[in-house]
């Protein structure tokens, strides 16, 4: 195949769900990707007044024990602004949600909405469709409306039919990262556990865009992890050289990547007192943030319970590397950290990055925070 055509396609099974950020009954700018991990069903109903849209939400909330959260999730889309003011459509938990697509750039995304189809078109107009798609957001049936109303029993049907989330492909997947030990020395490990004890942490946000722009956010529900950043040069050259030696050879092997930068330099501390943890997130879904390529996370210590990486699209095996070993993984992969119970985890935790990537972090460095900051892609790491 030496080229691959842009034109439009119906979707079909097998492809992958297109990702959007749409206005919720809860979030204002909730990532439908957010959600992999578990199966997803989009129903694309249009008006909530309308009868075939209200006999679909009533099928969706007759499987309640399917639509929980860990199974499964359920979106309903509306395109009507009158689901919203009237209230004829609200969120269950678990499991049930909406959006409000009255701008259709879901719809349009998904081919329920013609490309050049304004906002306000009558349901009449609507190519109307439930879409089921698998944990790792790929498509798995799409059903059609039909005017009578059959689509209402394929979907249980196809929904009765789906083996737990774990085996959606048939067998047990596992995540496609490296797992590398003896990354670090114990004394190695020693030292970076030692200054984080004798200078201590600051708590630690994430990054979130927000207007256009990449803004730090704290948030103890969804995060909780105190940081130490290592500014002495000499000691971040001793860790950019284990790294030469060690992980980036095996990302360019399985990868065919050459990393040749690397992005902060930090001690990081989950302590079960503190209920450390990060909830499911990716490392790259911002403008400061999107020329990360590879998240490296270096275990320093292993006496502790909990504060394992997960990759939920891949089913609920979690990670914990050794004493000085790493788990090395895609920056888009969806992951989690789960909550330390005993003791406390040190890692460190730095992106890898190319210079490709490095010219994106100069282009979007103005988009970072209030003001901007100043980046420039040197020829040497940073």
């Amino acid at each position: 195949m030496n080229s691959v055509a842009q034109t439009s396609k119906a979707l079909l099974p097998g492809d992958p769900a297109p990702n959007f950020i749409q206005r919720n009954i809860s979030n204002p700018r909730y990532v439908l990707d957010a959600a992999a991990g578990r199966y997803i069903v989009l129903c694309f109903f249009g008006s909530a007044a309308d009868p075939h849209a209200r006999a679909a939400l009533d099928t969706a909330h007759g499987q309640a024990g399917f639509f929980d959260d860990e199974t499964a999730c359920f979106f309903g889309v509306s395109t009507d602004p009158e689901d919203e003011s009237s209230g004829r459509v609200a969120n269950r938990m678990p499991g049930y949600r909406h959006f409000w697509d009255f701008d259709l750039l879901a719809s349009r995304l998904y081919g329920v909405a013609a490309p050049d189809a304004e906002p306000g078109v009558g349901v009449a107009e609507l190519s109307r469709k439930w879409v089921v798609i698998d944990p790792t957001m790929r498509v798995i049936a799409v059903i059609p409306f039909r005017e009578d109303q059959g689509d209402l029993a394929e979907v249980v049907s196809v929904l009765g039919d789906l083996p737990p989330p774990a085996r959606f492909a048939g067998v047990e997947l596992m995540a496609p990262i490296l797992f590398l030990p003896r990354v670090f020395e114990p004394a190695l490990c020693r030292h970076l556990i030692g200054l984080y004890e004798a200078q201590g942490g600051r708590e630690s946000g994430f990054m979130r865009e927000v207007d256009g722009r990449t803004i730090g956010i704290k948030d103890a529900d969804f995060k909780q992890r105190k940081d130490y950043v290592i500014e002495d040069r000499e000691l971040i050259g001793t860790l950019q050289g284990r790294f030469q030696r060690r992980i980036i050879p095996e990302i360019a092997k399985v990868h065919q990547f050459h990393a040749t930068r690397m992005e902060r330099y930090i001690v990081s501390c989950y302590a079960a007192e503190d209920g450390g943890h990060f909830s499911a997130h990716r490392d790259n879904t911002t403008k400061g943030t999107a020329h990360r390529r590879f998240a490296v996370s270096v275990n320093l210590n292993d006496d502790f319970d909990g504060g394992e990486v997960c990759f939920p699209e891949y089913g609920p095996r979690s990670f914990k590397a050794p004493a000085g070993g790493a788990v090395v993984f895609s920056c888009a992969l969806l992951h989690k950290v789960s909550k330390v119970t005993r003791g406390r985890r040190f890692a460190f935790l730095p992106f890898l990055y190319d210079d490709a990537a490095a010219r994106i972090r100069e282009e979007n460095a103005g988009f970072v925070g209030e003001t901007g900051i100043r980046y420039r892609a040197a020829p040497t790491a940073n």
